[in-house]
């Protein structure tokens, strides 16, 4: 308990800002142009996104365990998207840099959750492709509708518990510094560092969040997928391990589009100039939104039956509107 009330109980007087100030790119011409890409890549999303969703409330046949995982995915783009990019667009757009000191920390919440829930859905889908390939037979009992369920709770409540934590700590924070954030949005890394009094419980989260977060999420795909790889070698045909890969290609593909522009950041963070950063953080969470739809559309063949079954149907329905107008 010392760690995390190292700032009370020694006299120290508060300073808790009425705003900070969204600084985002330095020194770019007609930045706002990129504002308004960002907002087509953000309907492309919320269209795409809430049709995944429909297409598996829809189609009885899409009931599968491993689609609530699908669903919550498609969900959490959505909730995300909508977190950030309207938000966004007000703060840069139309130049309302100045957030109150509360409303970036509710701000700072929901981006981290459901930036943290994106990562914890692969792991919910590698499990899935995981059991499906290494032990087919068993596949039936060890994933079920009540596990997938109890997973994606116990994902959703472990984020928002530790988001809290971490937006807790910087309630503890005396800003008497500045109050400006390099960032585009209540980046809690950046908000940390502006404080004038003991960071470290802040400092020890920030470095634990990306551990929990991303790098065990990480690390379980990787191991995960080279056990698969093993296992396929050693008893199946050339043409089986094609089959057993061609249905990991969507999730391989989600995966590389999320955590390929994370590690880039992370790895090279010294060296990328501040815009650079930006571009790259801001994109890796926008696009990923955009993409996960059509990448699980174009290469999921349940969900592409599911797809040209509704359209059918509905073709189906306005012939027989149109005969029942005629008669």
């Amino acid at each position: 308990m010392e760690f995390f009330n190292s700032a009370l109980g020694k006299n120290i007087s508060f300073v808790r800002p009425a705003y900070f100030i969204i600084n985002g790119f330095i020194g770019i011409p007609n930045i706002k142009f990129y504002y308004v890409f960002l907002f087509f890549v953000y309907v492309v999303s919320v269209l795409g996104n809430t049709a995944v969703m429909a297409v598996i409330y829809l189609d009885h046949n899409l009931r599968a365990p491993k689609y609530i995982v699908v669903f919550n995915l498609a969900f959490v783009d959505l909730f995300g998207s909508t977190a950030l990019v309207p938000k966004l667009l007000d703060i840069f757009l139309f130049d309302h840099r100045y957030i109150p000191y509360n409303d970036c920390k509710t701000f700072l919440f929901f981006c981290y959750t459901s930036l943290s829930m994106q990562t914890l859905n692969l792991v919910g889908l590698c499990y899935d492709r995981l059991i499906a390939i290494i032990f087919p037979l068993h596949y039936q009992l060890k994933v079920t509708h009540r596990f997938m369920f109890s997973l994606i709770a116990s994902f959703w409540v472990f984020v928002i518990f530790v988001v809290l934590i971490a937006v807790g700590l910087l309630t503890r924070l005396s800003f008497c510094k500045s109050v400006l954030i390099n960032s585009y949005f209540c980046d809690h890394g950046q908000i940390y560092k502006l404080a004038c009094n003991d960071i470290s419980p802040s400092f020890a989260i920030s470095k634990l969040l990306p551990v929990l977060l991303v790098w065990l999420p990480l690390m379980f795909i990787l191991f995960s997928y080279l056990y698969i790889a093993y296992a396929l070698s050693k008893v199946a045909t050339v043409q089986e391990r094609v089959k057993a890969f061609k249905t990991c290609t969507a999730h391989l593909s989600l995966v590389g589009i999320y955590f390929i522009p994370i590690l880039i950041t992370f790895t090279m963070s010294s060296k990328i100039h501040p815009n650079g950063r930006i571009i790259n953080l801001s994109l890796s969470s926008v696009f990923p939104p955009m993409l996960n739809p059509i990448i699980y559309v174009l290469q999921t063949q349940e969900i592409k039956e599911s797809v040209k079954k509704l359209f059918k149907i509905r073709k189906q329905h306005k012939i027989m509107a149109k005969k029942a107008n005629i008669n």
